[in-house]
């Protein structure tokens, strides 16, 4: 499987698999994803080891990475909703690994190449809910595909957007958002993280980090304005979850300051 490594973003989802295989392997953990590990074996070399500044900016990223994934994983199990859609579902396995309640229908969108990985490496696997794939760029006209695939908009749906937003500009991130919102029926749900108008300041910051280059330069701004606001502003109710207050449930607590923020919201009737 190596023969055929991912690039570009795809490489960041395995960057995040290693780091659900490294919580998972600690008695403390904090969700247990004992597919992450098969991943990063199946590509070796793709993410190297890091070292020095990239050490600390790893760290950092991987903390977000580990919160991220015990909230959402509450969430999506707390929405209790009959038809699941996972945006940019990555190497996740949440298919697999969390107790769905019974008839629960999972939709897995991501690049083809993204996919074809992680087919492979889940060929012996069997998901706890009923799995659908759904090869699509979500810069494009992934909607179609996610409604051939069996997707039905007249049912209340939970959606989780992980770590996909700052990937693409302000146009394609308001259209995706805009695509959910047109696709949701009433008591649909809707999770991603959480931005503000402060975020281009946090972009720049970044892309003049030498250790924060490789992720960085695949950043493009995400939604513009705060998100709160324009889920109000498009009928949902949302909520934001401080990422240090998250973290300190969980017995984390995080070091310094915490400005980020996970999102969810409710589609209004």
């Amino acid at each position: 499987m190596s023969e055929q490594p991912l690039v570009g973003v795809g490489r960041t989802a395995l960057g995040v698999a290693r780091v659900r295989a490294h919580e998972s392997a600690r008695p403390d953990r904090l969700f247990d994803d004992p597919y992450a590990a098969e991943f990063v074996a199946a590509a070796p070399g793709v993410i190297p080891e890091p070292d020095g500044d990239r050490k600390h900016v790893g760290m950092v990223f991987a903390m977000h990475a580990i919160i991220r994934t015990r909230y959402y994983d509450d969430y999506l199990l707390a929405a209790g909703l009959p038809q699941v859609v996972l945006l940019a579902a990555g190497l996740d396995t949440r298919a697999f690994r969390l107790p769905w309640p019974a008839g629960t229908q999972v939709y897995e969108v991501d690049l083809p190449d993204v996919l074809a990985f992680k087919e492979k490496v889940l060929a012996d696997a069997t998901p706890d809910c009923h799995r659908t794939t759904v090869p699509a760029d979500l810069r494009e006209d992934w909607s179609t595909a996610l409604t051939d695939a069996g997707f039905d908009p007249e049912r209340p749906t939970a959606w989780l957007v992980e770590g996909l937003l700052i990937y693409l500009d302000n146009e394609a991130a308001e259209r995706l958002l805009t695509e959910i919102t047109v696709r949701s029926a009433p008591g649909s749900q809707v999770a991603f993280e959480y931005t503000t108008t402060a975020t281009a300041g946090v972009l720049t910051q970044a892309r003049a980090t030498p250790a924060m280059a490789g992720y960085s330069s695949l950043w493009r701004g995400g939604l513009a304005g705060d998100s709160a606001d324009w889920l109000r502003d498009h009928g949902w109710r949302p909520s934001v979850h401080p990422l240090a207050d998250l973290a300190a449930g969980y017995g984390r607590p995080l070091r310094g300051t915490a400005a980020s923020s996970l999102l969810s919201a409710m589609r209004d009737g």
